[in-house]
C-alpha cells in the first residue's frame, strides 16, 4: 500500500541513519502529512526485512558488551534497488559505501553491529564529560572481531583524527580498519590501525586480515 511504499522511500534515502519506529512515525507525520502508528511501522520494518530487502543493524556497547534497544540503522540488501528506487536522484556516494561494506561484511559470514564506545572526554574547561563515539561496524565471527570505519575521504589531518578518534577509545586488541574510497596502498600506523582503500577491501577475499 502506499504507506509501505513511502516507508521504502524513507528508509531509502536514509540509509545508515539511526532511527526507529518512533522518529520514522514523526517522519510521516511532519513530512508527508501521515499519521501512521509506530507499531503498524515496526511491522512494515519487519516485512521488509523478511522480504530481504533491508537488513537492521543493532547498537552494540563495546565497553559494556551489552547491546542498546534504541535506535537502529538499516541497510539494504542490494543498493542497485535502493538506488532504483529513489531514480538515482539521491547517489550519496559515502553513505553508499557504507552500505556496500556492511553488505560485503555479512556476505564474508560476519554478523555486524554498529559500534558505541563510551568515554571520558577533558572539555576546555578542564572537566571532563561522557560521550559516546561510533564505529561504524563490529564484525565479529566465532572468536574473530574486527571493527571497520567506512570513510569516505580522509583529506585532512582533522578528518583522518576524526575517523581514529572511536577507535582509539577501544581498549581490546582486535583489528581495527579503515576503509576509505581512494584507491591506495594499504598502511598502517603507529596504533596498528590499517588503512585501506575500498576496491582492495572488495576484491581480496582475506583483506580484513592483511
Amino acid at each position: 500500500d502506499d504507506e509501505l511504499s513511502e516507508l521504502i522511500n524513507i528508509l531509502a534515502s536514509d540509509i545508515g541513519s539511526l532511527t526507529n519506529p518512533y522518529k520514522l512515525s514523526n517522519t510521516f507525520k511532519s513530512v508527508k502529512k501521515i499519521n501512521i502508528s509506530p507499531v503498524t511501522l515496526s511491522k512494515y520494518v519487519k516485512y521488509l526485512e523478511e522480504a530481504f530487502i533491508i537488513n537492521e543493524a543493532k547498537r552494540y556497547d563495546v565497553k559494556g558488551k551489552k547491546y542498546i534497544d534504541t535506535p537502529f540503522k538499516y541497510y539494504f540488501e542490494d543498493i542497485g534497488l535502493r538506488n532504483a528506487r529513489l531514480d538515482f536522484r539521491q547517489v550519496e556516494e559515502n553513505h553508499i559505501m557504507e552500505n556496500i561494506i556492511y553488505n560485503e561484511l555479512r556476505l564474508r559470514g560476519y554478523k555486524v553491529d554498529v559500534g558505541v564506545v563510551s568515554a571520558k572526554e577533558k572539555t576546555q574547561n578542564t572537566d571532563y564529560i561522557k560521550k559516546q563515539f561510533e564505529v561504524d561496524f563490529v564484525a565479529n565471527q566465532g572468536n574473530k572481531r574486527y571493527y571497520v570505519q567506512s570513510a569516505y575521504q580522509l583529506n585532512n589531518d582533522e578528518k583522518t583524527e576524526q575517523e581514529k578518534r572511536s577507535l582509539k577509545k577501544i581498549e581490546d586488541s582486535f583489528k581495527k580498519i579503515i576503509v576509505i574510497k581512494d584507491n591506495i596502498k594499504l598502511r598502517r600506523d603507529e596504533n596498528g590501525f590499517v588503512t585501506i582503500g575500498i576496491w582492495d577491501f572488495l576484491l581480496n577475499p582475506n583483506s580484513l586480515d592483511l
